[in-house]
């Protein structure tokens, strides 16, 4: 290799296994306005399972490296930024890339990691709890006092979410896989946890709910909750889909819509314009930090893989066996 090129280590597909492996790439260019961290560790996404298999478009001009989030330190500075120096630890979110050894990051995209939060938490922090943060209180506009319902809780944006909901002073219904996921999301906040293998959902959110219903339901599954959702939201109620891992396609009966006044939001976050990633990380960053530092709220981490293990991490996720993010150490 010659002295003027560089190279890092990224996860690559190879063969019909879909088995990942560490590969050379040009290490990206500083431009001004960025910030280039040396990554410590990157975190996994369900969208990382989709995109190795071709099943995620990459956004245009997004690296097609996978990882949507990291955590590291300033390497370099571009010119025109301000407020950061050599050394800083930081985190942000991702169009791709983060299962690498460096990034180049806008600075207004970058956050300032926590004196009581490790790296490994940080790289568990930015797309969980961006995502939690967007679908929740900005789009989902959930207030102090109302209810929530967050399907997944035990996941990593489950986590987050029931977190932030909490400390934010509402009420948390969380569904889980297992009595174990579903004491450790009470432990987060959640007032009432539903085991979906075991408890029928609607009578024990309307149940919860004294008969009212939740103001607020947050939704990666979709299709086979669909019928509950309408059975157990209060009037007036909204519904944020951030995915459709149990299937994409409902019957609507849209007449029960419109009579109880409900609010049906779709969202994404990878695909958002830059300004609008660059705006939702500043409201979280004055949301959240402060309860960071309080220690209110912590990424939950299900444990740290090391870069060897790439593929039995991965294998743990599709088997939905996590509870929080499963962080990955970069070589």
């Amino acid at each position: 290799m010659k002295n003027d090129e560089h190279a890092e280590m990224i996860a690559c597909r190879v063969g019909e296994e879909q088995k990942l492996y560490w590969g050379l790439w040009n290490k990206p260019a500083l431009k001004s306005g960025e910030l280039l961290v040396r990554i410590y560790a990157t975190a996994l996404n369900r969208a990382d399972l989709l995109q190795k298999r071709g099943k995620y478009p990459v956004p245009a001009g997004a690296s097609p490296i996978l990882g949507l989030e990291m955590s590291g330190t300033v390497e370099a500075i571009g010119e025109g930024v301000t407020g950061w120096n050599i050394g800083d630890r930081v985190c942000a979110l991702l169009p791709g890339g983060g299962y690498a050894q460096y990034a180049a990051i806008p600075s207004n995209m970058a956050m300032r990691v926590p004196d009581n939060m490790t790296l490994e938490q940080a790289a568990a922090m930015p797309e969980a709890y961006l995502t939690a943060f967007l679908n929740v209180f900005q789009l989902g506009r959930l207030q102090a006092g109302e209810s929530v319902l967050i399907h997944a809780g035990a996941s990593g944006v489950g986590t987050a979410a029931i977190q932030l909901a909490h400390a934010a002073g509402a009420r948390v219904a969380a569904t889980a896989g297992s009595e174990e996921k579903c004491g450790v999301i009470k432990q987060l906040g959640a007032e009432l946890a539903v085991n979906y293998r075991k408890e029928p959902l609607a009578e024990s959110v309307l149940q919860w709910t004294g008969q009212a219903g939740v103001h607020l339901v947050l939704d990666p599954v979709l299709a086979p909750y669909w019928k509950d959702h309408l059975q157990c939201m209060a009037m007036d109620g909204r519904l944020v889909l951030i995915g459709t891992l149990g299937g994409s396609k409902v019957e609507v009966d849209f007449m029960s819509v419109m009579l109880r006044r409900l609010q049906i939001i779709g969202s994404t976050l990878r695909g958002l314009p830059l300004e609008r990633k660059a705006r939702l990380t500043a409201d979280f960053v004055s949301f959240a930090m402060p309860r960071f530092e309080a220690g209110q709220c912590m990424p939950v981490v299900d444990s740290v893989w090391q870069p060897d293990q790439i593929n039995e991490a991965h294998g743990r996720m599709e088997r939905n066996e996590n509870v929080g993010k499963l962080v990955l150490i970069v070589p």
